[in-house]
């Protein structure tokens, strides 16, 4: 049902047109959820994309203070003050669904970390840094569904910071270019590996015969792989109308580390993504429940043996 106010039916309306506008970032599965909930995970969205977006803009000193003047119209909307559509549409999604100021709050850090930060030392910054980037978006969610209980949040964090990392892994390159590395650099130094080998890579030969590559991709992916089947069990523990959304989310990830693997794990020439026909696969699979997302795990974990 619309809000009966027009104000914040208009705020949600354009929470929606950015939504549509990233249409890669905004999950294809959050169609098949009820609309109420569509458009508070639009304003969530919303005010997630707004902050990223402040992030990546030039100067260090000009970015934190926008991301300082959003987190203080974050704090004013938890009181019940908003002037900016983001937060008249997410005002009303607060109030309706009772969600937490916390997760808005470690979203801001992520984006704060990514102004002052473009390097990893190791893989537990890259995991401290996905638990306020991907964690938080996983628990709004669950919060719009009224699950609130700590085993399911532990699952949610599993799959949310999987797909941070898938994310990062198929972004390689697109990172690269805005001097963002969110490769753990012990993991670079293992594999002998640096900043320069990296960017001869973005070369129009790739990452050509160079085995240190592959051999890092795969060591990344095999982790990975790892979080998303720790939470696995997940969409079985929620609300029904959540659980397609959660089954497409989870093999969607899972397919996209598949096509970095398919690609002979350069990411560098092409960008590993899904496309329609990946979708509607995913979707069939997704209506056929838990045993087909258990004979995907299995499938790939001996074909990795």
């Amino acid at each position: 049902m619309a809000p009966p106010d027009p104000k914040v039916r208009a705020a949600y309306a354009e929470c929606r047109r950015l939504a549509r506008r990233h249409y890669e970032n905004f999950p294809v599965a959050s169609y098949f959820v009820p609309r109420d909930k569509r458009d508070a995970l639009a304003a969530i969205y919303a005010f997630a994309r707004h902050a990223d977006d402040m992030a990546d803009e030039p100067g260090v000193e000009g970015r934190l203070e926008k991301l300082a003047a959003w987190r203080q119209k974050l704090v004013d909307c938890f009181v019940g003050k908003a002037d900016h559509p983001v937060f008249i549409a997410l005002l009303d999604t607060v109030n309706t669904f009772r969600l937490s100021e916390e997760h808005f709050h470690n979203l801001l850090r992520a984006f704060e970390q990514d102004v002052l930060l473009n390097r990893r030392p190791d893989f537990q910054s890259v995991l401290s840094y996905c638990a306020c980037s991907a964690n938080p978006v996983g628990r709004l969610v669950l919060e719009l569904f009224g699950h609130r209980d700590p085993e399911i949040f532990a699952l949610s964090d599993n799959i949310c910071t999987a797909l941070q990392l898938t994310n990062f892994w198929q972004d390689v390159s697109v990172d690269l270019e805005r001097d963002r590395v969110y490769l753990p650099q012990e993991d670079l130094r293992r594999f002998e590996l640096t900043l320069d080998d990296l960017r001869k890579f973005m070369s129009p030969v790739g990452i050509g015969r160079d085995n240190r590559w592959r051999q890092l991709m795969a060591f990344e992916i095999a982790r990975t792989r790892e979080l998303f089947n720790e939470g696995r069990p997940l969409p079985e523990k929620v609300a029904p109308e959540l659980r397609l959304q959660l089954r497409l989310t989870w093999l969607g990830g899972m397919t996209i580390l598949e096509k970095i693997e398919s690609a002979d794990y350069d990411v560098f020439r092409r960008r590993p993504s899904l496309g329609g026909w990946d979708f509607l696969k995913l979707y069939l699979r997704a209506r056929l429940g838990p045993r087909r997302m258990a004979q995907n795990a299995a499938s790939i974990a001996m074909r990795h043996q």
